[in-house]
């Protein structure tokens, strides 16, 4: 197979540049965070479940974005589960809003994914997007966090790697 056609179906299947890759992995974060909007906005009223509701449109937005630029770059965007297994058990409306931090902080995480590419496009896409869901997760979680979408063990990790031995 020749090197040019190789990488076109590997773009076809998620593999491709790095751009593409989180791309995809961008978009597989959005297509949970969809799905599991269904099951919060499920348990909850009010201005809670409108929150919710104004949540699940903004990553329906954004994964039709992540849809487009996948195109455009030659990649077929990855289809979205039937299902996704959740994290946790949710029967509650306070176990709904867990699901609905830890959504965002996942969704955060994978837009890392794209501000860490040197193309300034999608750097750009995926720093508003960090920040669209920083904002969302702590508005969900009623405070903020240092360094969002990155975790505890992340950082510690970060941290032993930069130390002098």
């Amino acid at each position: 197979m020749a090197a040019g056609s190789q990488a076109a179906g590997s773009q076809a299947a998620g593999g491709g540049t790095a751009e593409v890759r989180a791309l995809q992995a961008a978009l597989a974060a959005e297509q949970a965070a969809i799905y599991g909007y269904g099951v919060v906005g499920a348990h909850l009223a009010g201005n809670a479940l409108a929150a919710a509701t104004t949540d699940w449109t903004a990553h329906q937005e954004a994964a039709d974005r992540l849809r487009a630029e996948l195109q455009d770059r030659g990649a077929s965007p990855a289809p979205a589960a039937v299902a996704y297994a959740l994290p946790h058990r949710v029967s509650t409306a306070r176990q709904a809003v867990a699901l609905a931090e830890l959504l965002e902080e996942r969704v955060t995480s994978a837009y890392l994914g794209l501000v860490a590419l040197p193309g300034p496009q999608v750097r750009m896409l995926g720093a508003r997007q960090v920040r669209a869901a920083a904002l969302r997760a702590a508005a969900w979680r009623g405070t903020t966090v240092a360094f969002p979408g990155l975790t505890t063990a992340a950082l510690a990790r970060a941290a032993a790697r930069r130390q002098i031995p």
